[in-house]
């Protein structure tokens, strides 16, 4: 029997409930005029987090993932339990503050050639600086690109929808049938660049990626792994040359991989080194260790 909910909202929370509160506050406060369903699941976190989301919200599917699976693992294993055709990912540090995620669900309806859309996503602090308004193009070879607005007062300057190079992993919507299509999102890098090679896998399967500046959602950024911390830094060390691995082809791999291991290595060490922040050096090699580990073992 087909489901009458519109958007199935996943929430991921890792030891994380202060903002996983407010946000399943903010979606029963805001969000108007659609049916939706909410699942969050409990990454493994500490505390009996689980047990205590479970009790105060009995409404919603709180879900025990049984260990930390990573953002992807952990999205992934919501996704499975979702009823409705169109799958809306939410970061816990985001908030809602109007019922326009609605638009985003719209284009989706709409457009099917539009597998994936994001939302206008603000900063939380200072109040409306724009995070994301869109991304250029993912560079061949630095794989460097731009989150398009970012860091700008909110005037009106990137209100008209656009066709982007990627979603924005804290606030993005997916239709059913391009996840049955294309598969779930890649749970080999556990934590950054999953969301840009799930919109490659999208790309390649000939959809296209959008940005929907008529919804907004608020990003509390890096409340989770912190601001340049250890655990960032490894990983996108090292998700870096995996995105490379899987998303590069001949010369233009090997270019990729030299200029990673080069200019980027380099400048990464240098500059944590400045700070004296050895740590960093430490996850740096580590990043750059594990992925010619996860080559010699096929993992990827």
């Amino acid at each position: 029997m087909k489901s009458d909910v519109e958007i199935s909202i996943v929430i991921l929370n890792y030891n994380g409930i202060f903002h996983t509160r407010e946000l399943l506050f903010s979606v029963k406060e805001k969000l108007k005029d659609v049916s939706y369903e909410v699942i969050v699941v409990d990454n493994g976190s500490k505390n009996k987090e689980y047990e205590l989301l479970k009790a105060e919200f009995p409404e919603y599917k709180i879900l025990d993932s049984g260990k930390n699976r990573g953002f992807a693992g952990g999205n992934n294993f919501g996704i499975k339990e979702c009823l409705s055709d169109y799958v809306m990912l939410l970061n816990n540090d985001t908030l809602l503050t109007e019922s326009s995620i609605k638009w985003l669900l719209n284009r989706l309806k709409k457009h099917p050639e539009i597998a994936a859309v994001s939302p206008k996503i603000h900063f939380y602090s200072p109040q409306g600086t724009i995070q994301y308004a869109g991304f250029s193009q993912l560079s061949s070879i630095t794989l460097r690109n731009k989150a398009i607005g970012f860091g700008e007062a909110d005037i009106g300057q990137y209100d008209i929808s656009h066709e982007t190079a990627s979603t924005h992993g804290a606030a993005m919507m997916v239709s059913r049938e391009v996840i049955n299509k294309v598969g779930l999102m890649p749970e080999q890098y556990f934590l950054y660049y999953e969301e840009l090679d799930w919109c490659e896998m999208m790309r390649k399967a000939g959809y296209e990626i959008w940005y929907e500046p008529k919804s907004l959602v608020i990003h509390k950024e890096s409340q989770s792994s912190g601001v340049n911390s250890p655990l960032k830094k490894y990983y996108l060390v090292r998700n870096r040359l995996l995105f490379a691995s899987r998303n590069r082809q001949g010369s233009i791999k090997l270019l990729a991989f030299a200029y990673q291991l080069t200019v980027v290595l380099i400048k990464e060490l240098f500059s944590s080194l400045i700070e004296r922040r050895f740590d960093l050096v430490k996850a740096t090699f580590s990043g750059v260790k594990d992925f010619f580990l996860m080559r010699i073992n096929k993992k990827q």
